[in-house]
C-alpha cells in the first residue's frame, strides 16, 4: 500500500513539475496520439518549448520575454558572417515596426538562405530570445529529436526548415 501511494505522489509531481515548468519528463507522444502511427505528420509529434505565442515581436521585447515562439516578416537590413563554430548558423537581421532583430539559423539542421540580400523580405517562424539590442530569433529549423516546437523561415516562395 505504501508502494501504490509513493508512486502516485510521485506521478502527482512530475506532473505538476511539467505543467509549470513546460518540461517533458516522461514521452507521452503514443498517449497523445492514441496509437503510434508513424504516417502522422511530423508537427503532430512536435511539442511546444515555450509557454506563449506572440503576435508582435514589439510586445514581447517591450515586456523583456525571451522562450517564445513568435512569427512575423521583416526586411533584411543587414547579413552577418555565418557562424562556423560548433553548430553553424547563417545570421542576418531584420527591421520591422522600431524595432531590428537577429536571426540565427542552424545551417547543419536547414537549407541555408543562399540568395538572400539587403532589402529582402523575409517571414519566419522561431523563438525569441530578448535582449536589449532588439533579440535574437532562432530554431527557425526542424527538430529531429521531436523536443521542441519546429520553426522555418520563407524567403521569395520557398520555406527554409
Amino acid at each position: 500500500m505504501k508502494k501504490t501511494l509513493y508512486l502516485i505522489v510521485l506521478v502527482l509531481a512530475a506532473y505538476v513539475i511539467e505543467q509549470k515548468t513546460g518540461l517533458k519528463l516522461f514521452d507521452n507522444t503514443a498517449f497523445e496520439q492514441g496509437n503510434n502511427n508513424s504516417s502522422q505528420s511530423t508537427a503532430t509529434n512536435t511539442r511546444k518549448h515555450s509557454s506563449s505565442t506572440y503576435k508582435s515581436i514589439q510586445s514581447a521585447y517591450n515586456n523583456r520575454q525571451s522562450d517564445i515562439q513568435v512569427q512575423q516578416t521583416g526586411k533584411v537590413v543587414k547579413i552577418l558572417a555565418d557562424d562556423l563554430k560548433g553548430s553553424r548558423h547563417q545570421k542576418f537581421i531584420l527591421k520591422f515596426d522600431q524595432l531590428s532583430i537577429l536571426v540565427a539559423h542552424n545551417i547543419d539542421l536547414a537549407p541555408r538562405i543562399d540568395r538572400l540580400r539587403v532589402g529582402d523580405s523575409v517571414e519566419f517562424y522561431g523563438e525569441y530570445e530578448w535582449n536589449e539590442k532588439g533579440g535574437i530569433v532562432h530554431w527557425t529549423h526542424l527538430d529531429p529529436a521531436g523536443r521542441h516546437i519546429n520553426g522555418w523561415l520563407k524567403h521569395k516562395g520557398k520555406t527554409y526548415q
